[in-house]
């Protein structure tokens, strides 16, 4: 009977594909034209070439398919967008059609039954979501009230290299930990209350790993959607159900105790306070409930923690491999503070050079190179020619527009000079830098994330001079990127650290 089960579970599998592509044949059928795309192999469709790193084998792809590239990945048709013209088409012309958000498997649960902005169905409740972080959480005003916070947690993580300068041989120091610590930690003290204990960041620093973890992994049920019960057999509902668990009750016992307090102005509320104050408000056209509250958490976290240290540490390995880059830009700085021991926030401004770093930064390492995937909600018309189906899942591949050589010259290298009299900037507005999207699904988190990258990278700059441990040249960098919908630097960034006589 036991050697039975695999032969049966095959079975159930062919049966469920052979309806499921019957259906799909049936669909598109009616059509005058999809875009162009690779041959589909039986079952999987085109899911064998997403290779490893999907934005890199899209990009490949499109190279022999085109700027708008149709897929079959598994049962889920998928649209892949690779040029800044088709981008600028969709979302000046199609974004509403473009709007929809695809359910992917363990959002359901970790995102409260999708009560994130991020994962939320285009509707009211997204509406409502999006007008609560743009004008409450994001705010200009509210990102402004956590400047203290940023100051304070980028002086700790100076002091944390600082250490390590201190012996006669100087211990490299793990910048990839340690600016993920950075970022962790003024998120949550953001959330959380500006006096939030270490433990309470550690603590959800753990959780929350293993959130991001869950939420880059690929999965069967992803591209199977029939066949999510295989999740139940290889771990991965365990796995989200632990995590939601504890992401659940850690939650709980810090609303709770945002509950039993008493806040004296609005300047000084964390972002949990307002949510809180948010859902006594009659006058919200919809009332926050609690797992709405805690879903709208999660996008705090993910937009404020994964975007910056991963941006951080891009444009430290990018600045150790290219000595003249660094050198400017550690010139600027220093010579912007005039002698004092730390850069300000109000010091940003003036700091043009090392913007235009960091834009560069953006162009070649996006945070997230195929975007948050959409959903088209409704059958549209591309180009007056191709017709893209409802509930097709859409890919912007921003790692490939913002390395198009028929926009960018030398667009593989490193040349923040690119930026200098460009008006090309990262807020959406420009469709060949797309690092966080266009569109009504464009990240709204941007001024939250970028005063902590900025002042992290002037403070570090100025601080220390930097060199690659002894043995290692700059060509030895290892520049491999990690599996996940946030890109960070596979192997960590060490890098040896000597404090600036001043």
């Amino acid at each position: 009977m036991i050697s039975q089960i695999p032969f049966i579970s095959f079975l159930t599998i062919i049966t469920i594909f052979f309806l499921t592509m019957a259906k799909i044949k049936k669909k598109y059928t009616k059509l005058t034209k999809l875009p162009p795309g690779p041959k589909k192999i039986p079952i999987i469709g085109n899911l064998h070439q997403l290779g490893k790193l999907p934005h890199r084998s899209l990009q490949k792809l499109s190279q022999t398919y085109g700027d708008l590239m149709f897929l079959q990945l598994g049962s889920v048709p998928a649209l892949v967008v690779s040029s800044a013209d088709t981008a600028r088409e969709i979302f000046k012309n199609h974004d509403l059609a473009f709007s929809g958000r695809p359910v992917l498997y363990p959002m359901i649960k970790i995102a409260y039954n999708l009560s994130s902005l991020s994962t939320a169905p285009y509707g009211d409740y997204w509406r409502e979501a999006r007008k609560i972080l743009v004008l409450e959480l994001m705010a200009p005003k509210r990102v402004e009230s956590f400047r203290d916070i940023r100051a304070e947690e980028v002086a700790r993580m100076i002091d944390r290299v600082a250490s390590t300068t201190t012996a006669a041989a100087p211990t490299p120091v793990n910048l990839s930990s340690v600016v993920f610590a950075l970022s962790n930690s003024v998120v949550s003290r953001a959330a959380f209350g500006a006096t939030a204990a270490d433990a309470v960041c550690d603590d959800f620093r753990r959780i929350f790993g293993e959130t991001q973890h869950l939420s880059g992994e690929l999965r069967v049920a992803d591209y199977f959607p029939r066949l999510g019960w295989i999740n139940k057999i290889n771990g991965v509902d365990r796995r989200i159900e632990e995590n939601f668990s504890e992401l659940d009750r850690f939650y709980d016992r810090v609303i709770d105790e945002h509950r039993d307090r008493t806040v004296s102005d609005s300047d000084s509320e964390d972002i949990i306070d307002v949510l809180l104050r948010l859902q006594k408000d009659s006058g919200q056209t919809i009332r926050i409930t609690n797992q709405q509250l805690k879903g709208l958490l999660l996008d705090v976290f993910v937009a404020g923690t994964d975007t910056s240290a991963a941006t951080i540490v891009w444009t430290m390995a990018e600045l150790i491999r290219n000595p003249s880059v660094k050198q400017k830009s550690q010139q600027e700085v220093r010579a912007m503070v005039k002698g004092k021991a730390k850069v300000e926030e109000t010091d940003l401004p003036k700091l043009k050079y090392l913007k235009q770093v960091i834009k560069e930064s953006f162009r070649l390492h996006p945070p997230a190179p195929l975007l948050v995937p959409r959903e088209t909600t409704e059958l549209c018309i591309i180009d007056d020619k191709y017709e893209i189906p409802a509930k097709t899942r859409v890919f912007f591949n921003a790692a490939a527009i913002s390395t198009d050589p028929r926009v960018w010259e030398y667009p593989t290298e490193f040349l923040p000079e690119r930026f200098e009299n460009s008006q090309v900037d990262y807020r959406g507005k420009h469709f060949e830098l797309l690092p966080f999207g266009a569109g009504r699904r464009g990240c709204p988190g941007i001024g939250f994330a970028i005063p902590v990258v900025e002042l992290a990278l002037a403070n570090l700059l100025l601080c220390f001079d930097w060199k690659l441990p002894d043995g290692i040249s700059a060509e030895d960098v290892d520049m491999e990127e990690a599996v996940g919908i946030t890109v960070h630097k596979k192997t960590p960034l060490c890098l040896v650290a000597s404090p600036v006589i001043k």
